[in-house]
């Protein structure tokens, strides 16, 4: 069984991704728009070229993502993507890019589980935790 996170944005969705493409090395598979999907003919044509599914494979895992329709997208909340680099300096490499723009919840630092670890929320609203997998 594999488990992969589903992302929901208010309209950034090929935006994050194309970020999130560059930042973690992975590779956008799938951007299909409302407009290019059967749905077309039921959505707003303002809405045509927000993305209706996204999938992002990276290394280790799977990302997929959508923009949820005006009026239907509300901000994550309880619950984090947990991000592992290998090394501290990629930590806080990725930290750092994901941190531009949007809320630090706790900084970068050692823990008594992590030699490098933060959490954040990046400016697309996406809550994320960053723990080196390196022994401390």
């Amino acid at each position: 069984m594999k488990l992969s996170p589903h992302l929901s944005f208010d309209g950034s969705c090929q935006e994050a991704f194309s970020f999130y493409e560059n930042l973690l090395g992975g590779e956008i598979i799938t951007m299909l728009t409302y407009g290019e999907s059967p749905m077309s003919s039921s959505v707003d044509p303002d809405w045509y070229e927000k993305i209706i599914h996204a999938t992002l494979v990276l290394p280790d895992g799977v990302l997929s993502g959508a923009d949820v329709p005006p009026g239907e997208y509300d901000s994550p909340r309880g619950f984090q993507i947990l991000y592992q680099p290998e090394t501290p300096d990629d930590s806080r490499r990725v930290f750092n890019a994901l941190a531009d723009g949007g809320k630090v919840v706790m900084p970068i630092q050692e823990t008594f589980w992590s030699p490098c670890y933060g959490a954040l929320v990046d400016r697309f609203k996406v809550p994320w935790e960053i723990s080196c997998e390196s022994e401390r």
